[in-house]
């Protein structure tokens, strides 16, 4: 049986240098005897590997008993090619929330080897993630979609809270920018260039209000604003998401010509499995071995969000739904998602996603602004957002800086990156918090997915950016040259 992630709320998926200020008078300074040594980063795909040079610097949990409880948090650093680097390094924020900066960095490491031609790269995971003391949830993880009822997923929280091996309520993003400050300190970084991709674009954008002063640049890739509670819209923008790709599919004479009516086949695919399930037989994509599941309705509905994510996947999206629904065969379809869902479920650490949405989102919602009627009517349904809903009800809030879900308005400079086929931070996103800063660019990339930051020019672009630390005179024609994937007509590929 499949795993359809249906607690993930937003998901779907590194010497000192010259120049830096001196740890004595810098306010975040903090006794750094740790030695950073050789070692490898591994990315979540496992088929990545970045080598860098690895330390931990211990931190108190609670940042209010300095004297108390204390964690480790994994600091890598990749260095620069250039052999006089400058004081500030680019750190990578990952998203999630619950995935480890340093994975996803090994896995998208060729986005910024340009930018580290000149800097060094600064890697954190962040608390609760990756190598920082992982707040895994092995119990939520491994619910079955069929399974998820209430009573269920409160067992399931419960025995997840019961397990941490932290205390959650200090595993949020007001905490992780304080730890995030003592690393740059530790370093002795006078500043830093911050990219931040999906739910680390938040991290970024509350680092840059609490510490602007250490903030050289920042680029936001598929933006998350501070004043949005995530949660109620997830189900609309993948709706959204898919009509449009539908539409695009209608205005393809190739795929129109192979896809007929794929609108509707697909909801007539959603009514027949939500009334029995189908078993579909393929090999394990760790082991290879036969693997036999049930593919339901709640695992096609999770088959085409992650799908959508990307212009690549989105290209073989109408053939594979096109087959499910003609052959009756799930098979390829099953694949793909077993293949995606697996690894997200394996980067993921549940305890941190909950601890950061049950503090800086749900209690955030409006209930009488949640149209339920307009949710039901999405092919994700109200699922995620119930799911959340139980979760919170039992996770202990935690630490919020005041005024955490006011807009940041800066004068640093901004770059702000999207896909115009986003299903999970449409480009509205950007345009809204690019509105309250003073030196802010916002690039839209017509028909990309999620996170754009290794797609064709972006990479010079962002790199010529944080040389600059400025938005003005950024030649990006480029990037409107960039199209997305054409549609696989046939399992050999597009048409010629």
């Amino acid at each position: 049986m499949m795993r359809p992630q249906i607690p993930l709320s937003f998901a779907l998926l590194l010497a000192f240098a010259n120049g830096c200020s001196s740890p004595a008078d810098d306010p975040a300074a903090v006794s750094a005897n740790f030695r950073l040594e050789d070692c490898t980063l591994r990315g979540a795909s496992g088929l990545t590997a970045v080598a860098a040079h690895c330390g931990t610097l211990s931190v108190p949990e609670n940042p209010a008993e300095p004297d108390g409880r204390h964690i480790e948090l994994f600091i890598a650093r990749v260095r620069a090619l250039s052999l006089d680097p400058p004081g500030d390094a680019l750190t990578v924020i990952a998203g999630g929330p619950g995935q480890a900066s340093s994975e996803f960095f090994a896995d998208y490491a060729g986005a910024f080897e340009a930018i580290r031609r000149e800097r060094d790269i600064l890697l954190v995971d962040q608390r609760g993630t990756g190598r920082s003391n992982a707040l895994d949830c092995p119990a939520q993880q491994e619910l079955e979609s069929e399974d998820i009822t209430p009573a269920v997923m409160r067992a399931a929280t419960r025995e997840c809270l019961a397990g941490l091996t932290g205390d959650p309520r200090f595993y949020t993003t007001s905490v992780a920018v304080e730890d995030l400050n003592r690393v740059r300190a530790a370093l002795g970084y006078s500043s830093l260039n911050l990219y931040g991709v999906s739910y680390g674009t938040r991290v970024v954008q509350h680092y840059l209000r609490r510490f602007p002063e250490r903030t050289r640049s920042v680029i936001l890739d598929g933006v998350v604003p501070m004043d949005t509670a995530l949660g109620p819209e997830i189900s609309l923008d993948a709706q959204a998401a898919l009509e449009s790709i539908f539409r695009r599919c209608a205005a393809d004479d190739a795929c129109a010509a192979h896809f007929p009516d794929l609108a509707t086949a697909f909801a007539t695919m959603r009514e027949r499995l939500d009334t029995s399930a189908v078993q579909v037989e393929l090999p394990d994509p760790v082991t290879a071995l036969p693997r036999r599941t049930d593919f339901s309705a709640q695992d096609l509905a999770v088959a085409v969000r992650l799908l959508s994510y990307t212009s690549e996947s989105v290209s073989f999206l109408p053939l594979l739904l096109h087959h499910a629904f003609h052959r009756q065969d799930f098979t390829p379809l099953a694949a793909q998602v077993l293949m995606v869902s697996e690894q997200l479920e394996e980067s993921l650490s549940y305890g941190m996603h909950n601890a950061v949405v049950c503090t800086e989102d749900v209690p955030f919602y409006d209930p009488g602004a949640i149209d339920r009627d307009a949710l039901e009517g999405t092919y994700l349904g109200a699922s995620q957002l119930d799911a959340l809903l139980e979760i919170c009800a039992l996770w202990p809030a935690g630490l919020i800086d005041e005024g955490f879900k006011s807009p940041v308005a800066s004068d640093r400079p901004v770059l702000l990156l999207s896909g115009t086929a986003d299903p999970v931070t449409p480009p509205a996103n950007a345009r809204h918090v690019a509105q309250h800063l003073e030196n802010a660019l916002a690039i839209e990339a017509e028909g990309q997915g999620h996170g754009i930051a290794a797609l064709g020019c972006v990479p010079r672009l962002m790199a010529k950016f944080v040389a600059r630390a400025s938005v003005e005179a950024l030649d990006t024609d480029c990037v409107e040259s960039l199209r997305p994937a054409p549609f696989f007509i046939s399992f050999t590929g597009p048409a010629p």
